[in-house]
């Protein structure tokens, strides 16, 4: 692994190793180009990650404080924890489930195709599906997805098997065990996953693709990354010509550094990459980096959740098998007439023992509640993964009045759920309880909404720079060497799991990137 010296203003900073900032210094660090890699977390291993849930759950979250506001489940339920992602070397890839599937063409021009929506932010893609479609594909391949390029599909866990049923007594024909980047069989070096199940605690098979064992290491090994963790970035500085030259950030240590850059990504996942370039504020910026649109932080989306839960009178041991090897896509589609518009996905769910109670299910104490638990073997489950509507106002703000541990202001979580939003969540929510209901479920239960884990949009492409953040290649608008590497950057969310997206632009960005770079443009 490289060492760059804290002057060095050659170096390329990327702030963040999940999906797009791990990705993405893979890719320039193997066109020879010097990365310094900030990590707020510390690095885990195969060997580390623990299976017990409540220790799995300290070792991977980011738990640093922030605060919500607005009308969302996630105020209400889950106030100290609205919205769950990862501090940890490979972010939330080590704690993803793993599912890949691609945006549909349509959803790229949701302004176009759903019209002017009352309430909603919506704007179109500043790029479209066929210049996305390479990137998917060469993404499909890094990341060993199922379903694709000759690869198999996982095996059919008992919770699938009751899927299907269900879903097929509905006439539903798109039902198959999904798009996952988990190895169906060996593959690029990492073994076939096992079907042990519990996904979200970090795949000890390494058996599920994660930034941490795949991209990190194999920058590590061009001898152009230089990986600092537990170093956590808190401004952003830049000259007098506006460009950004340098990056704050407190060590291991808790001692303040400096770190000169050539130009800098973000890739701090959509709620902390909008807090970093807000608190990034100077009498230049006064708004807060790359924000003269005002647009950092606003068109928050997370996507539609929720979940149903049925109950059998046999066995599903619903925890066998990867998490969410399940879905069913036929309702991703635009039919305004099922009273919303937009799509959404219908995937598996399935919940520890001791996590069920915490997220899953609607009930405090009591008769009731313990009879659920007590069928927990007999239970299956399902959740809803749908298109949310970007509003301005649902945004990522600071709070001054809260602080974190190094005194700066923290993120706040702010969400209004539009009426599109509600209309989605109770048609899912019905077709689910349908499914179950048509083979025989003893009981079906609605579970409530859990805390946000898609975080998205708050630093959106655009081909207006009124309207966003960046520009197709993710290249703010305001700053021509500040880029932004995450989910941040997605228009509009769609009703995909955005991962693959975030992988397949991170790959069209290092290009980008790699290109200016050459001809001295950045």
């Amino acid at each position: 692994m490289a060492k760059i010296d804290f002057s060095d203003g050659n170096a390329v900073v990327i702030i963040g190793s999940g999906a797009g900032g791990g990705t993405l210094a893979h890719e320039l660090t193997r066109r020879g180009i010097k990365v310094v890699l900030l990590e707020a977390g510390k690095r885990q291993s195969l060997e580390s990650f623990s299976q017990v849930p409540g220790e799995a759950f300290a070792q991977l979250t980011w738990l640093d404080p922030r605060t919500q506001s607005g009308d969302w489940r996630g105020a209400r339920d889950f106030p100290p924890l609205p919205v769950w992602h990862c501090k940890t070397v490979g972010g939330t890839t080590v704690h993803w489930t793993a599912a890949a599937p691609r945006l549909q063409p349509w959803e790229l021009r949701a302004k176009s195709i759903y019209g002017n929506v009352a309430g909603a932010s919506l704007i179109d893609w500043p790029l479209s599906y066929a210049e996305l479609e390479k990137y998917y594909e060469i993404a499909e391949t890094r990341l060993g997805v199922t379903r694709r390029n000759g690869i198999p599909g996982l095996p059919a866990s008992n919770n699938f098997k009751v899927m299907y049923a269900g879903a097929k007594k509905l006439g539903y024909k798109q039902v198959h065990t999904g798009h996952m980047a988990i190895n169906s069989r060996s593959y690029d070096g990492r073994a076939f996953c096992i079907q042990q199940g519990f996904c979200i605690q970090g795949c000890k098979m390494g058996a599920k693709w994660s930034t941490l064992y795949t991209e990190i290491p194999s920058a590590e090994a061009t001898g152009n990354l230089d990986l600092r963790i537990e170093s956590t970035a808190t401004r952003i500085e830049h000259g007098e010509d506006g460009r950004v030259n340098a990056v704050i950030y407190h060590d291991s240590q808790g001692r303040e550094q400096r770190q000169k850059a050539r130009l800098v990504c973000v890739a701090g996942n959509a709620v902390e990459t909008a807090r970093l370039l807000l608190l990034s504020e100077s009498s230049k910026f006064p708004q807060g980096l790359a924000n003269s649109s005002g647009q950092v932080g606003r068109n928050y989306c997370h996507h539609i959740t929720g979940s149903v839960w049925a109950i059998f009178d046999k066995p599903i041991y619903s925890w066998r098998g990867a998490t969410l090897a399940g879905v069913v896509e036929d309702e991703v589609v635009n039919q305004p007439e099922r009273g919303f518009v937009g799509g959404y996905r219908m995937e598996l769910l399935t919940l520890d023992l001791p996590t069920l109670p915490l997220v899953g299910l609607p009930y405090g104490w009591g008769r009731d509640f313990a009879s659920i638990m007590e069928n927990y073997r007999n239970l299956a489950g399902m959740f809803i993964n749908g298109e949310d509507m970007p509003r301005s106002d649902n945004r990522i703000t600071l709070n001054s009045n809260v602080k974190d541990a190094f005194g700066l202001p923290v993120a706040n979580v702010h969400v209004d759920e539009h009426s599109n939003d509600q209309a989605m969540r109770k048609h899912a929510k019905g077709q689910m309880a349908k499914m179950y209901e048509a083979i025989g479920a003893q009981r079906v239960i609605p579970g409530p909404t859990p805390p946000a884990t898609h975080n998205m949009c708050t630093a959106r492409m655009s081909a207006d720079p009124k309207d966003g953040v960046t520009n197709a290649w993710g290249q703010t608008h305001d700053i021509k060497n500040l880029f932004v590497s995450d989910g941040s950057v997605l228009t509009t969310p769609g009703a995909a799991n955005p991962t693959l997206t975030i992988v397949a632009l991170a790959l069209r960005q290092a290009e980008h990137i790699s290109g200016e770079m050459k001809a001295g443009k950045v």
